[in-house]
């Protein structure tokens, strides 16, 4: 039984999808490490909780089959922040956390990259009633 369940979590690392702008952060790289580590022996590995093994597979299967997403469909494929599936990408590829760590911080860069001309007239206006007010 515990060659089935190696097999099993073996096509579900081969058809989990690898994020290529998350180096070393990427879920499915994650996944593989753990079977890895898991099933040591391969199929000849001793489960030595086998229906907690199976609720997990399944778990992961129901997640990477998009099982929740057909479920519980979303209006709009944006976040309470209004940044979209590709910006958020965009934002949370290693690269992009490498360029602001180095650059400055977080909140600054978020701020320039998906504000836009509106929001920035505002804030520079923004100091300007400050300094009328003290007046």
């Amino acid at each position: 039984m515990a060659a089935t369940r190696y097999r099993r979590f073996l096509k579900l690392c081969e058809e989990w999808p690898k994020d290529e702008t998350k180096k070393g952060r990427d879920l499915g790289t994650f996944l593989r490490q753990r079977v890895a580590l898991a099933f040591r022996e391969g199929e000849n590995t001793q489960i030595s909780d086998p229906e907690k093994c199976d609720q997990m597979y399944e778990s992961l299967a129901r997640i990477n089959g998009n099982f929740y997403r057909e479920r519980f469909p979303r209006a709009k494929d944006t976040s309470f922040t209004g940044v979209t599936v590709e910006e958020c990408r965009l934002l949370l590829s290693t690269e992009s956390l490498q360029q602001m760590n180095e650059k400055k911080g977080l909140w600054k860069t978020m701020m320039e990259r998906f504000s836009s001309k509106s929001s920035e007239e505002a804030a520079e206006k923004g100091p300007e009633k400050e300094k009328e007010k003290e007046k």
